[in-house]
């Protein structure tokens, strides 16, 4: 087997929620890999520390793109901006997120729209901008979605994030299948329960964490950077033939019954 089958070199990331965890982690995972990153957060502060931890570790060229990715309206000039500084982007990854959990019943609206644009629209439309600028480029282009175990299966009081996850893992589908004919390949990874800045409320509680270790075959929690195999394979040319998929990266848990 060739030994460059998992490099990225001479390739160029877009990275959302690349300033902290998951995103953080493949952020680096993939400038470990030879690709130059272009990472996308709303806090600048924290954009500004990950571009500094990812270029020291990898020695790759890193640009912090501050934006919200609430702002729909925005998206697509945002991306024409982050093309063009960096000279084109090859490689999409879509990690941005949020929840807001409560009982279903009393989920309002502007909640609802909020987790829903966050999560699923600004990656559709994110995707859309990256479709149009693979065409122009003439050339191929991976995106991966990060998904969830709700793309599966489904837990109270996570009405609007299940469905966002839901829906994104079907835009993966889609967009695999319409986007073939550009040499576009569109992937999901699901990850587990990850600790993590984010998920901090959920690990240190002693019930959670006893429920969580009891439905992972492995018995701990993930890491962000248990994720990055996956997706340096989704994005290299070891993946080449893989479109329409979710990975799950959960320690065995979609597997315990």
């Amino acid at each position: 087997m060739e030994s460059n089958l998992f490099s990225v070199a001479g390739k160029t990331a877009l990275v959302t929620g690349g300033g902290r965890g998951i995103g953080l982690a493949i952020a680096k995972g993939l400038a470990e890999h030879g690709a130059d990153v272009a990472i996308v957060a709303r806090n600048k502060k924290q954009l500004e520390d990950a571009t500094r931890q990812i270029h020291t570790d990898t020695g790759r060229k890193i640009w912090p793109f501050p934006f919200d990715l609430g702002s729909i309206e925005g998206i697509e000039d945002f991306f024409e901006t982050v093309a063009a500084e960096t000279k084109g982007i090859d490689i999409l990854v879509n990690c941005a997120g949020t929840t807001i959990r409560g009982p279903s019943e009393d989920v309002d609206l502007k909640t609802w729209n909020q987790v829903i644009e966050v999560n699923l629209t600004s990656a559709f439309v994110l995707s859309q901008a990256f479709c149009r600028h693979r065409k122009r480029e003439g050339k191929a282009g991976r995106i991966i979605n990060i998904g969830s175990l709700t793309c599966h299966a489904a837990r109270p009081t996570t009405a609007a994030y299940a469905s966002s996850k839901g829906g994104l893992l079907m835009l993966t589908k889609t967009l695999a299948v319409e986007w073939a004919k550009y040499n576009i390949n569109a992937n999901a990874i699901g990850p587990g329960y990850i600790a993590t800045e984010l998920t901090e409320p959920l690990w240190t509680d002693e019930d959670f964490n006893k429920w969580v270790m009891s439905k992972t075959p492995l018995a701990r929690w993930g890491r962000p950077e248990d994720l990055v195999g996956t997706a340096v394979l989704l994005a290299s040319r070891a993946g080449e033939f893989i479109t329409g998929q979710i990975i799950y990266v959960d320690g065995g848990w979609l597997a315990l019954l």
